[in-house]
């Protein structure tokens, strides 16, 4: 299906915002800088960034990922170690963690290694953890540090990191990017280079018209703009035509709650119905 809301490096778009993200990324990591800070709106990418920028990295890399960082110091030290497979005793106390991935750091760092934490969701991260996190980051060579440390969240993220008490680490942060949304004619290419991975071969699926209804109700928000794309495929279908109409699109965004208001219409006396039935057979009439 070639709007599916899972992260999947096979369809991603490079989107001039996503590209210069990946690149900061690269940079960063490159120049050995401590922390990283990629903040985004729900539904931007930042997962799928993350994804893409751990399969760049070569095997002069050891990396680490973290999805879910709401967790007490100690458990997001296990949680680093576990991911690095640095084997620890799981009744250690925090100290004795920090020695042990400390001993671990400098191995790699001798085996010519640098070592990538990626973090997802930061912004649910208790400030207690950030801290530690941040003494974690203090270990470091005569040239380099001994871990680089890539923080994901959302806009609220920002105000955390303002908060008095974390103020060293904000210092630290040498490189940041904001990930914004599809802009101009991206949202067309984005839906056009979709269809093509997922194998369509056909005429244009979303004309001119339905383009702009998408960016209206999506804002260009490439999760929406998925879930949106793939209501309208299916209404498409149940219509009995190839080719997705504005109606189908506005239509699609009444029945999203996180789209643009639209006006109600036929689809809500028997559109859950038609959405379940046309959902297995659409994508095969298409291609």
């Amino acid at each position: 299906m070639p709007f599916g809301i899972t992260p999947d490096t096979s369809f991603a778009y490079a989107c001039t915002s996503h590209q210069e993200a990946l690149n900061t990324l690269l940079v960063a990591v490159k120049n050995g800088e401590g922390f990283i800070k990629i903040t985004g709106e729900v539904g931007t990418g930042k997962t799928l960034l993350c994804r893409r920028f751990l399969a760049t990295l070569d095997a002069d890399y050891v990396s680490a990922y973290i999805p879910n960082p709401y967790l007490e110091p100690r458990t997001l030290l296990l949680a680093i170690a576990d991911e690095l497979r640095i084997s620890v005793d799981k009744d250690t106390d925090q100290h004795q963690l920090m020695k042990e991935l400390t001993a671990a750091l400098l191995a790699f760092a001798r085996d010519g290694k640098s070592v990538v934490l990626c973090l997802d969701e930061v912004q649910a991260m208790p400030l207690e953890t950030l801290e530690a996190l941040r003494l974690l980051t203090n270990l470091e060579t005569e040239k380099r540090k001994l871990l680089q440390v890539v923080l994901f969240g959302q806009p609220e993220l920002d105000a955390r990191l303002a908060q008095e008490s974390v103020r060293q680490l904000t210092q630290r942060i040498a490189f940041q990017y904001r990930l914004g949304a599809l802009r101009g004619e991206e949202l067309d290419y984005y839906l056009e280079h979709r269809l093509r991975v997922a194998g369509h071969r056909g005429q244009r699926v979303f004309g001119p018209a339905a383009v702009k209804a998408m960016a209206r109700a999506s804002g260009g928000v490439p999760r929406l703009v998925n879930i949106l794309a793939h209501k309208s495929l299916l209404l498409a279908f149940g219509a009995g035509v190839q080719q997705v109409e504005p109606q189908h699109v506005r239509n699609a965004a009444a029945d999203t709650p996180a789209a643009a208001a639209a006006k109600p219409s036929w689809l809500y006396a028997g559109g859950a119905v038609l959405l379940l039935a046309a959902g297995g057979m659409v994508w095969m009439a298409l291609k």
